[in-house]
This record gives C-alpha cells, structure tokens and sequence, in this order.
C-alpha cells in the first residue's frame, strides 16, 4: 500500500522535478507480450515527455506494437542508517527520494519543426552555455540529422508522485536525523534537510 503522507499533488512542483532530471525509465510491451525497461535520456516539454533515438530496434519495435507506456524518473537523496534510529534493528534503515510514474501513449513525431523544438529543449538542459548553431530544421547542416533521428512524444495520461523526506515521522525525529545529516556532510545531505524542511511542515498543516 502506498503511504499517502508521500504523495505529491502539485502539479507544478512534479513538472519542476521532471524538467530537472536528465535521465527516465521507458517501460514498454512488445508484440509477444514481453515487457521491456529502457533507461534514457529525456526532455519533459510542452507537457510530454521526449526521447530520441535510433527509428530501428526493439525499443521502437515494442512501440509501435503497443504504443502504451509508462515513463518512471526518481532522484535518492540521502540514505538514513538503521542506527541513528535503532540501535540494534536493521529495520529502520531507508533512503529519502522523489520519484514520478508516469502512464501514457508514445508516439513518433513526424514534423521537423517539432523535432527541433524539441532538440533545443534538450541542449537548453544538456549544454545551457550553448556553443551550436540554432536547430533549425531550414538549415541543411540539421535538415537531414532531424529527418534520420527519431523523436518520440509521450502524451502524459496519467502523473503521480512519490516525494519521502520523513513525513510520517514525529518532530522529534527529523530533528535528530536533521542534526546527523548536517554533522554526516554526505553530499546531498544539505540538499536532503532543505527537503525535509521544505515538504514535513506541509503535510503537518493538513493534518492539523
């Protein structure tokens, strides 16, 4: 059962999260009814998700047999050690995340105009110093590079989101875990108690 204290309904801050990661898992079933999971590159834009590749292979093969998919992106943070819960059970160990489960149909955009919108999204995020030439599908340096790669669209369907920073705990533990992860210095630890702070007082003010 899924812990609705960890659930995360604004859209806006589950977009803000799939615009910042770079990378999702593509699941897909083929022909023969075999499931498939493909890690890979992506640009959330224009509210769907994009990916390109290769227009030949079982990744594309799956689609176009079942053009129903679901895209997954998650992010771990700090992992929190069983003992600075309990000092004698394995069971309190977890590790803090956000992750997003998308459902929805995918498709092969055609239209090159579309393709190198969707290019420079992905530069825009990859490489924001720029250092190219615009992507324009006019240009016969690009024309022929848009019209050979694949760009497939996911029409989002269906979003939900999983966000655990410690909400189901008390004051007086996320305290204590906050205390250790600024003394621990890990390198998302900082990141991890500004999570904390940012998403435990919410979920308190609606229960209240």
């Amino acid at each position: 059962m899924r812990r609705k204290e960890f659930g995360i309904n604004d859209r806006e801050e589950i977009e803000a999260f799939l615009r910042e990661m770079e990378y999702g898992f593509l699941g897909t079933v083929d022909d023969a009814g075999q499931p498939r999971v493909t890690p890979l590159n992506f640009v959330y834009y224009n509210g769907n998700v994009y990916f390109h590749g290769s227009r030949i292979g079982e990744k594309m093969r799956s689609i176009a047999a079942n053009p129903r998919v679901c895209f997954s992106v998650a992010k771990p943070f700090s992992q929190i050690p069983s003992y600075w819960i309990d000092p004698f059970l394995a069971c309190p160990a977890t590790v803090f995340f956000k992750s997003v489960l998308i459902t929805g149909t995918a498709e092969e955009v055609a239209d090159l105009a579309e393709k190198a919108e969707v290019f420079t999204a992905l530069m825009n995020k990859l490489q924001p110093e720029g250092g190219y030439s615009p992507i324009d599908p006019a240009d016969e340096r690009y024309r022929k590079q848009l019209a050979g790669t694949a760009i497939v669209k996911i029409r989002v369907e269906s979003m939900s989101a999983k966000f655990k920073f410690g909400q189901n705990w008390n004051d007086e533990r996320r305290e204590t875990i906050t205390d250790r992860l600024l003394g621990r210095g890990h390198p998302l630890d900082e990141e991890t108690v500004r999570m904390i702070g940012r998403y435990c007082p919410v979920h308190r003010d609606e229960n209240e």
